[in-house]
C-alpha cells in the first residue's frame, strides 16, 4: 500500500504541475497540447481495454461489466450533463464562475476514482499498478491545465486556479485511501476505474484532436497505444 500511496501522491501532484503550466506563461501551442492529448488518449484506451477491463471481469465475474458501464456513465453525467462546459485544453472564451465550480465538482469524482484505480490495480499486481499510474499521470497534466484555465476564464485569481487543481489532487489521494476503509470500493474499484479510464480516453481526449488535418495527431495516438504495448513487455510481471 505504501508504494501505491506514494505513486498516488505523485499522480496528484501532476494536477498541480498542469495548473502551474497555465500560470507560468500566457500562451501555449494548441497544436502541441493536442499532440499530448492524442498520445494520452491512445495510452488510456489501450490500458483500459488491454488490462483493466479483462482483469476486472476476471476478478469480479461477469457482473463487473455493469460496474464498468457505471463508471463510464458516471463520468459522462458529471462532466457533460451536470457541467455545461468542459473540455481538455486551454479555455479561450470568458465563462461564468458557476461553470468553473461545476466543472471542479464533476472532475472531483473523476479524480477520486483515479486514486481508487491506482490502489486497486496495485492490489492485483505491481505490473498493472505501474501501467495504471502511467495512464493517470498522462491525463492529469492536461486535466490540471484545463481546470486552472477554466477558473482564469471565469475571472478567478491565479491562486484560485492553482487551488482548484490542488483540490483535484487531494481527491485523488482520498480515493486511494478509501480502498482501505470501504470494502465495496476495494471490491469494485478496478471495474469502476476501467469504465472511467475508457471514457476519458475515448470520449474526452479523442474528440480534442479528432478530425484535425494531417497525420501527426493520429501518429501520436498510435504512439500512445504502442507505448502501452512496449511497457507491458518492459515492466516486470
Amino acid at each position: 500500500m505504501s508504494t501505491a500511496l506514494g505513486l498516488t501522491i505523485a499522480a496528484a501532484f501532476a494536477n498541480v504541475v498542469g495548473a502551474a503550466a497555465v500560470l507560468s506563461r500566457r500562451e501555449w501551442s494548441v497544436r502541441s497540447l493536442e499532440f499530448v492529448l492524442a498520445f494520452s488518449a491512445g495510452f488510456l484506451v489501450a490500458v483500459s481495454l488491454g488490462d483493466l477491463v479483462p482483469e476486472a471481469i476476471t476478478t469480479g465475474g461477469v457482473g463487473a461489466s455493469w460496474v464498468i458501464l457505471l463508471g463510464f456513465v458516471l463520468v459522462h453525467l458529471t462532466q457533460h450533463v451536470f457541467v455545461r462546459h468542459f473540455h481538455f485544453g486551454p479555455e479561450t472564451h470568458q465563462v461564468e464562475r458557476s461553470v468553473g465550480v461545476s466543472a471542479l465538482i464533476g472532475l472531483t469524482l473523476h479524480t477520486f476514482v483515479d486514486g481508487v484505480a491506482i490502489a486497486t490495480s496495485f492490489a492485483v499486481t505491481a505490473h498493472l499498478g505501474l501501467l495504471v499510474f502511467a495512464a493517470i499521470v498522462l491525463h492529469k497534466l492536461p486535466e490540471g491545465f484545463a481546470i486552472s484555465s477554466l477558473f482564469l476564464a471565469a475571472g478567478g485569481s491565479r491562486r484560485a486556479a492553482l487551488s482548484a487543481a490542488g483540490m483535484l489532487g487531494v481527491a485523488t489521494v482520498l480515493g486511494a485511501l478509501s480502498t482501505g476503509f470501504f470494502s465495496t470500493i476495494a471490491t469494485h474499484g478496478l471495474a469502476l476505474s476501467a469504465g472511467v479510464t475508457l471514457y476519458v480516453g475515448a470520449s474526452n481526449l479523442i474528440p480534442e484532436f479528432q478530425g484535425k488535418r494531417g497525420w501527426h495527431h493520429n501518429a501520436f495516438f498510435f504512439g500512445g497505444c504502442g507505448a502501452y504495448a512496449l511497457l507491458t513487455v518492459v515492466l516486470p510481471h
